[in-house]
């Protein structure tokens, strides 16, 4: 048994968020804070499962870094493998709230310093799963800090495992995102992204065979690909077998962090040794849950409604 469920590897950010709904945050004056970074709510989800987790992230030397640390910690996250730069600040992202895609503008610093001797091979040695996002990797030195990581992680027995949250805001060269999400992947990587996220990926609407033809040509091992209401498509042992799921009817509530916790609900059923199928219905529970839950997931979950 390993120490960590989940090693997370990515941005922790502060998310300011406007407190009217406004077209864009040109007419938004007021923000509310909150602590942000899909890595972070990723190892969340699962400790709120009764999973041991842990972050590697990089903050600044401020009292934002500080608010983000306090916060994460009190998830019950192992929060000593965060780092902290002495010459960058955290990182934070301003985001309009709409009724309609929300208007964000991104301030890249601390996040993306992650060093190499930040992901030492003990720590991914006591890892089951290495976890990080687009986001994470989208700028240097954190991207190659991470694909470096990836490497030595599949060699070192933990799993690699991919959020293909792309946005073009984020990583304007999308050339370049394909080239370092095909070295990442390579390392029979467990993927997850939505139509939307495929989308973006590819710059105009792609069929679900080319999707999961080209992830497994870069070398993911497993793709699961979610479609909303539409349930889910699973694709394993390099595309040999494929598994289509349906969802429940639900009055959702709000869907902000439903791809986080579908992630967290399958990879934690993973780290169990459960089938692929068991898997998706266990993220599907769980997104569920988040789905009709106003803000973030209770503190505690019970790891049965996984397998309900």
């Amino acid at each position: 048994m390993k120490k960590y469920a989940l090693l997370s590897v990515g941005e922790l950010l502060a998310d300011f968020i406007g407190t009217e709904i406004q077209e864009s945050i040109l007419e938004t004056s007021t923000f509310e804070r909150f602590q942000g970074g899909s890595p972070a709510n990723m190892a969340a989800n699962m400790a709120r499962l009764g999973m041991n987790t842990a972050l590697v992230s990089c903050i600044g030397n401020d009292n934002i870094g500080i608010y983000l640390k306090r916060e994460v910690a009190k998830t019950g996250i192992d929060i000593s493998h965060v780092a902290v730069d002495d010459f960058q600040p955290t990182s934070i992202v301003v985001v309009s709230r709409t009724k309609g895609t929300p208007d964000f503008i991104a301030y890249r610093t601390a996040d993306r310093m992650l060093q190499p001797q930040h992901i030492p091979d003990s720590l991914l040695a006591e890892s089951a799963i290495f976890h990080t996002t687009c986001f994470a990797l989208s700028q240097d030195p954190a991207q190659s800090t991470i694909v470096d990581a990836a490497k030595r992680a599949n060699a070192l027995n933990c799993r690699v495992s991919l959020d293909a949250n792309y946005a073009i805001q984020i990583w304007p060269d999308r050339k370049q995102a394909w080239e370092t999400i095909s070295a990442y992947c390579s390392h029979d990587a467990l993927v997850k992204l939505s139509e939307d996220d495929a989308e973006r990926i590819y710059g105009h609407k792609v069929s679900e065979a080319q999707i999961l033809q080209d992830f497994h040509a870069m070398g993911a091992d497993l793709i699961c690909l979610t479609k909303g209401g539409d349930g889910s498509i699973i694709s394993t042992e390099k595309g040999a077998k494929q598994i289509t799921l349906g969802v429940k009817p639900i009055e959702v509530i709000d869907a902000t962090g439903a791809g986080d916790a579908y992630w967290a609900g399958f990879l934690t059923a993973y780290t169990e040794g459960a089938s692929p199928e068991t898997c998706a219905n266990a993220g599907a529970n769980l997104a569920a849950l988040k789905l009709v839950t106003k803000g973030p997931l209770p503190a505690k979950v019970d790891k049965g409604i996984l397998y309900a």
